[in-house]
């Protein structure tokens, strides 16, 4: 035992020692996950330093260190150079985001797409059934996508300043089966990722899945810092990145010309896999005098860009192009094949339809138009903006100030009739003093039931900010 005694030293987690069993590395990581899943653990907790919990224990350090590394891989702990290790803000719960039945609830978190477009799609789509070879669109045949599809795919990114050909480009069934083709075809477990400190939900969980670390780097109102991305590198392996620079998801933060390039750099420099979710591009490109092209083009060996026709054309038919550089082909074929095995032909060949008849763009401008109507309802109420946000995002990052935890919040809204997702959900890593909200504009069933929405969310802050409830 060690000489001084830990009987009563203070320490943030203190494993029961009779309940230890070899192997001790895993016996620690599993006590470790109980308590963080059973919530003595709170998110963002800083562990005892793994020397100090090896004399606790009377163990070697090395044992410590695995077990550390296991929960990492694990995503319900994070180190952070020169601070420590901590519990991560969302390792103890699910934070998967999905659509719900909500006949008594104004959806207002889940981002869906101005379903108001859909008829367009329907009648599209009985076109597309009665054309005379659709029996050969239900076969296992093309499982990357049928060249006619492809095509059309490259040419509707064109516009968007995406350049790419049949060989180096497949359609997959939506940008998260896209993320998750990506993340088994191209990095091992315990393998790291950077992010931006708030990032996609279901990436988060994703990565948690397959066990791969994710490495949240600060930013301001043009996007992640590309010092801070480069200080990251030079103290730890990276091995690539992931972004949504035309409008990030949660925090509608567009990204400047001029950071892509920086960034560009320092993954040049490190050589990290970019993983580039472009799914705003069609509401970006030709709309913001600042957008250039998207950041594929300046490393496109490098990187792997995804191109959802969730929102700008259709959420229910699940249909994305990825496009990706010649040194992953082999590595995104099999993982395609595995994974995905075939997208729908025939969901695809209703985008095709959509695409190549124009009606996809028709589309495109209808939904631009109601998401300048839903922005110009949310800013009645609430009218503060912050530089760098989209303006004609399909969701808003609301800052808020309450004694309540993210889940408290969520069931307290839902509860007055709303359903709306607290920051929380949208951390990598880092836990911060910052509380928000994201607000979808584009999942209500019609605008009058979003304004409906959003005033029982300004009456219910109002209420909260001065200590009293909403009624």
């Amino acid at each position: 035992m060690p000489v001084n005694s830990f009987e009563h030293y203070p320490m943030s987690w203190k494993p029961d020692k009779a309940r230890l069993k070899r192997p001790y590395y895993q016996s620690i990581a599993e006590l470790l996950e109980q308590d963080i899943r059973n919530g003595f653990l709170a998110p963002g907790t800083k562990l005892p330093p793994q020397r100090e919990l090896a004399d606790f224990l009377d163990l070697n350090f090395t044992t410590i260190t695995r077990a550390y590394k296991i929960c990492e891989r694990r995503g319900l702990i994070y180190a952070t150079t020169g601070s420590g290790t901590f519990v991560a803000a969302n390792a103890a719960r699910s934070i998967t985001i999905s659509a719900e039945n909500t006949n008594n609830t104004l959806e207002l978190g889940f981002v869906a797409s101005f379903e108001q477009t859909n008829d367009i799609v329907a009648d599209v789509l009985q076109q597309a059934v009665n054309k005379r070879y659709v029996s050969q669109l239900l076969n296992y045949n093309d499982p990357t996508g049928i060249p006619h599809q492809k095509t059309a795919g490259l040419n509707w990114m064109k516009s968007i300043g995406v350049h790419a050909d049949q060989e180096h480009m497949a359609i997959v069934s939506g940008a998260q089966n896209a993320l998750a083709i990506t993340l088994k075809a191209l990095f091992e477990p315990g393998q790291r990722i950077a992010t931006d400190v708030y990032t996609y939900s279901n990436f988060i969980e994703l990565a948690k899945l397959l066990h791969i670390q994710l490495v949240p780097i600060a930013g301001d109102a043009c996007g992640m810092l590309a010092e801070e991305l480069e200080k990251h590198c030079a103290q730890t392996k990276i091995h690539g990145i992931f972004l949504m620079p035309s409008c990030s998801n949660p925090t509608t933060m567009m990204m400047s010309d001029r950071r892509k390039s920086e960034l560009a750099e320092v993954m040049r420099q490190y050589q990290l896999i970019l993983i580039e979710d472009d799914i705003h591009a069609f509401f970006t490109a030709g709309m913001t005098d600042d957008y250039k092209q998207p950041m594929f083009n300046l490393l496109p060996e490098q990187a792997v860009y995804i191109c959802s026709t969730a929102k700008t054309i259709c959420s229910g038919l699940r249909v994305a192009y990825m496009v990706y550089g010649e040194v992953f082909h082999e590595k995104m074929l099999q993982s395609i094949f595995t994974t995905n095995v075939k997208t729908s032909s025939l969901d695809a060949e209703v985008i095709t339809e959509l695409i190549l008849t124009g009606e996809a763009y028709r589309i495109v401008n209808k939904k631009r138009q109601l998401a300048k109507m839903a922005n110009a309802i949310y800013a009645n109420y609430f009218p503060e903006k912050k530089a760098g946000e989209h303006p004609l995002s399909f969701y808003r990052w609301l800052p808020i100030q309450t004694h309540l935890t993210g889940a408290q919040l969520e069931a307290d809204l839902k509860s007055y009739g709303i359903r709306v997702f607290h920051s929380d959900r949208f951390l990598s890593g880092l836990t911060t003093i910052d509380q928000h909200l994201r607000i979808a504009l584009s999942s209500t069933n019609s605008l009058d039931e979003l304004q409906v929405g959003l005033k029982i969310l300004k009456q219910y802050l109002s209420g909260v900010s001065k200590g009293g409830f909403f009624l």
